[in-house]
């Protein structure tokens, strides 16, 4: 297959930093499209996997799955797009197509696997995928999807992972009017949890071990907010919850959050701690409750999302860097510098 070149930024190891380099990209096939890259979200994914931490990196490692950009050339036999429209890539760009989770439009469940944006075995080309951070991207059109018109296409980069995985579970659960949500943790994913749980008419609580995020909690759309470490306060809202959505990477008391559902509540966790959560019978036995987790979405749901985002004005908070502080924003990311999602300025690529 033909091939162009392409600027991106790699990891080479799980120690060295992200350096420019050029990339193989395919040339549009029949049911392609060709997307330059304008903006390109930053994900706590992408970290854990330029620096090997699930232990199945493949090197060269080149992150990025919030991929916003043009379309500059479409296949043959592609509808969905013309040049100069905008379009979306998020977390996958292919599956199998023929498994029960794909024929019911949930990709990301593929029993094949799913091929992910990147390091991800790349079925076209060989090798291993690569992703966003680069200029520019081809995309079987089935796995691509519209922006639309009224969203700002910097802010609507991180809703292709981080919307989409706070997105899906409230949707799975019927989150709606009447319903009371926890959310826990206000980081790059809890803070779109709880914009989209207040938009979908829930009551809100935020729960946050940090107190100087109170302020931002209510500003964000949180009905209330409680700091985890008051024990008086979680107290308060024991056996209350419909459901709540654990937005933690880091270890945490799981059983404490468990404490807070009422008869038939659900916890579903979307955030990934490295080790296992000691779950004690007796937090899902009485009363019975249940304990879950969730994955992003399919396609047709991720667009969904956009679109509802689009509608009700739900979209991240972001601050925009050069793509020569990506390994500075890795380094933040760590600490937990940034409210509250990082986003690529693309452009920057070529400077």
């Amino acid at each position: 297959m033909n091939t162009t070149k392409a600027k991106a930024y790699s990891a080479s190891s799980p120690t060295s930093p992200l350096v420019p380099v050029e990339i193989d990209r395919r040339e549009p096939g029949p049911k392609d499209v060709e997307i330059d890259i304008l903006f390109c979200g930053v994900c706590h994914s992408d970290l854990h996997q330029a620096r090997d931490e699930w232990h199945n990196t493949v090197y060269p490692c080149i992150p990025g799955h919030e991929i916003v950009g043009r379309v500059t050339r479409v296949g043959s036999r592609a509808t969905k797009f013309k040049a100069g429209d905008l379009a979306g890539v998020g977390c996958l760009v292919d599956s199998c197509r023929k498994c029960a989770s794909c024929l019911a439009g949930r990709e990301q469940y593929c029993t094949a696997p799913a091929v992910f944006t990147y390091n991800s075995d790349d079925v076209v080309l060989g090798g291993k995928t690569f992703g966003g951070y680069a200029s520019r991207i081809v995309v079987d059109e089935a796995f691509s999807l519209r922006i639309p018109a009224g969203l700002d296409p910097a802010a609507a980069a991180p809703l292709l992972c981080a919307g989409i995985t706070t997105y899906s579970p409230l949707r799975h659960w019927k989150v709606g009017p009447g319903q009371k949500v926890g959310v826990v943790g206000l980081g790059g994913l809890g803070h779109m949890g709880v914009k989209f749980a207040r938009a979908m008419e829930a009551r809100v609580v935020l729960f946050t071990t940090s107190p100087r995020k109170v302020e931002d909690g209510l500003k964000l759309g949180a009905h209330e907010v409680v700091v985890s470490t008051n024990e008086a306060e979680m107290a308060k809202h024991a056996g209350s919850f419909d459901f709540v959505l654990d937005c933690v990477s880091a270890q945490h008391d799981i059983n404490a959050y468990l404490g807070l559902l009422k008869l038939d509540g659900t916890l579903c966790l979307v955030g990934a701690p490295e080790h296992p959560l000691p779950v004690a019978a007796f937090s899902l036995l009485l009363p019975r409750r249940s304990f879950a987790g969730s994955a992003i979405g399919g396609i047709a749901e991720t667009q969904e999302m956009l679109d509802f985002a689009a509608r009700y004005r739900v979209t991240p908070e972001i601050e925009m860097i050069p793509m020569q502080k990506i390994n500075d924003a890795f380094e933040r990311l760590l600490k937990q510098d940034v409210r509250y999602r990082f986003v690529i300025d693309m452009a920057s690529i070529n400077a």
